[in-house]
């Protein structure tokens, strides 16, 4: 008798993203949607045992920065080994359309400045067939992916393209080039993108140390663009911002929302640099008081420490701007070792100055030995303010330097440290959860396909589930339905997509089959897999019995099925009508 669904996944424990309590079922699927939920008698085409296993809507990501990846890889790494099925790219006002073509290396540079994704990997991987945001998400659209992708339009791209140099030296903006920049945008939305992002933050520089160009834009330019998405009668705002003026940011935002109609969100940390550092509990107030008002605002949250890597084979180390280690960027890798191994040369490095420019914060980073740490494997993203590497060499009587020098010289130069910058200021992660648990937040900030030599956040939706449900020793611990409705529900309706993020009949079949008990999340390691032999760091874990996007199984315990069922998505999506 031929069967009924195309897939059935039998007798897992299902956590629907509701945040209702889990409950024992099945789950049937026909064609790309959920059709059955239960006892089901009928046989599937494909079958799973779930047995022991939890059940769980695919995860939907908002915050990434594959803009560049996507355009020359079908897998999303590292987000789609994590549970993702959905992300949302284009964030912080960085991308790559639209873009003229003497633009591209100006691009580029911004996307290799603020989010670390090497100049040769973009000019090698990028193939700029396109040159406005439809003519790039039609190119998309031709490609196959193990998710599916979605993405905003780029403030950046949109000021450049209309004013050229002006736009990139932030010069102010005419009445001509605001009304510009709102038919891009409204020609983007109504080609598929999201809406738009932008950044208004003082770390967001190129490659050459220029501000984003849409650092300083005027309250007029962000009118501009909101009002072409109220025009559209749909699209999303997301922005960063250093809240340098809370009162009058808050505001503005609030004005910007209440004029277009259109929902926005925040990137929030609790920081040790700059104005990031204070409010971090009014913004989420002010945000909660704003949608209950009618006004949707969230603030996008990291369940754990913003946190960078550090080593030699990274883009960051404690000793990457003295004069003698500067001097060896030209060896090969191997070639550096043995050289940082002489005694001689220790000596010399750990006696020469470093960060001759004070205000860069990342020469500041690099050298917070009161928030460094060893992470370990399986990795320990909570330790104690006791742990960390000023404290170590204390206890061992050798200066921190000398301690984070000869740590970093293990595994034949292999290792690595981890300093964390936001989210870590008291040596806690009791920040994060009050963020997270408050109802003007939502997840993000993973970052994935970015930072390719700092950090590898887009881990994320694994550590949610073994930190905060399953393994947290220091302070209290988070429901697996209310971090499932977290990764799923609540980050696929921030941004109007609504036909995923739970497990209903009608709903779209992205789901992730679960070994609990034992999912683990190993410790960030380097991948040369981008374009040119690039670098990157990567995370792999264990537990992720299958995932699943549109009801064709992608990964099977980890290793790739060769399906390619993801799509790029255009615009909000409407819930499922069953």
């Amino acid at each position: 008798m031929p069967s009924n669904f195309d897939l059935v996944v039998r007798s897992g424990l299902v956590v629907d993203g509701t945040g209702s309590e889990p409950f024992e079922a099945d789950v049937a699927v026909t064609g790309s949607r959920i059709a059955a939920i239960g006892t089901i008698a009928s046989a599937g085409c494909t079958e799973i045992d779930a047995k022991g296993r939890i059940v769980t809507p695919g995860f939907v990501d908002i915050h990434t920065h594959y803009d560049g990846q996507v355009t020359w890889e079908n897998r999303l790494v590292p987000s789609s080994s994590h549970g993702v099925t959905t992300v949302v790219m284009g964030n912080c006002g960085v991308g790559f359309a639209p873009c003229r073509a003497d633009q591209h290396d100006l691009l580029i540079r911004l996307m290799e400045g603020v989010e670390d994704i090497p100049h040769p990997v973009l000019v090698d991987g990028l193939p700029w067939t396109w040159e406005s945001y439809p003519q790039y998400l039609d190119f998309l659209a031709t490609r196959r992916y193990d998710m599916d992708i979605c993405g905003y339009v780029p403030h950046a791209a949109i000021r450049v393209y209309v004013m050229g140099a002006r736009g990139a030296d932030r010069e102010r903006a005419t009445e001509i080039d605001l009304q510009e920049m709102g038919r891009l945008v409204r020609e983007a939305v109504e080609a598929g993108a999201m809406g738009f992002s932008t950044s208004r933050t003082f770390f967001h520089r190129s490659s050459d140390g220029k501000s984003t160009p849409s650092f300083d834009a005027a309250e007029n330019e962000l009118r501009a663009l909101a009002l072409a998405l109220k025009e559209c009668g749909k699209g999303a705002m997301q922005l960063i911002t250093d809240f340098d003026n809370p009162e009058q940011t808050l505001a503005m935002l609030r004005r910007l929302v209440e004029a277009s109609g259109r929902p926005l969100s925040v990137s929030l940390l609790e920081g040790t640099y700059g104005p990031m550092t204070l409010g971090w509990l009014d913004v989420l107030d002010w945000a909660a008081e704003a949608t209950s008002a009618g006004f949707p605002i969230k603030a996008q949250v990291l369940g754990r420490a913003i946190g960078v890597m550090l080593g030699h084979d990274l883009t960051l180390n404690p000793f990457y701007t003295t004069a003698t280690y500067a001097s060896l960027a030209h060896l090969s890798f191997e070639e550096k070792i043995r050289e940082l191994k002489r005694p001689e040369v220790r000596a010399r490095i750990l006696s020469e100055a470093v960060d001759p420019d004070p205000t860069i914060v990342l020469g500041r980073l690099v050298r917070e030995f009161d928030h460094m740490f060893i992470l370990g494997d399986p990795p320990d993203y909570e330790q104690p303010l006791g742990q960390t590497i000023e404290a170590r060499a204390k206890r061992i009587g050798v200066t921190p330097t000398e301690l984070a020098y000869d740590l970093l010289l293990e595994r034949d130069g292999h290792n690595a440290l981890y300093v964390t910058l936001c989210n870590y200021e008291y040596g806690s992660l009791d920040s994060s959860l009050a963020m997270m648990r408050h109802p003007g937040a939502v997840l993000g900030l993973g970052d994935g396909g970015a930072h390719c030599g700092t950090i590898c956040d887009g881990s994320y939706p694994t550590f949610m589930l073994t930190h905060w449900v399953r393994d947290r020793q220091r302070g209290e611990r988070m429901s697996l339905s209310s971090v499932v409705k977290a990764l799923s529900h609540d980050t696929a309706r921030t941004v109007g997509l609504l036909d995923r993020g739970t497990i209903a009949i009608g709903s779209k079949a992205d789901l992730n089959i679960i070994d609990f008990d034992r999912l683990i999340l190993h410790a960030p390691e380097v991948a040369r897999d981008l374009p040119g032999g690039g670098r990157r760091l990567v995370q792999r874990a264990e537990g992720y019995t299958a995932t699943i996007v549109s009801g064709a199984v992608v990964y099977r315990d980890g290793i790739p099925t060769g399906a390619l069922p993801g799509r790029l998505v255009r615009g909000p999506q409407a819930a499922a009508v069953h």
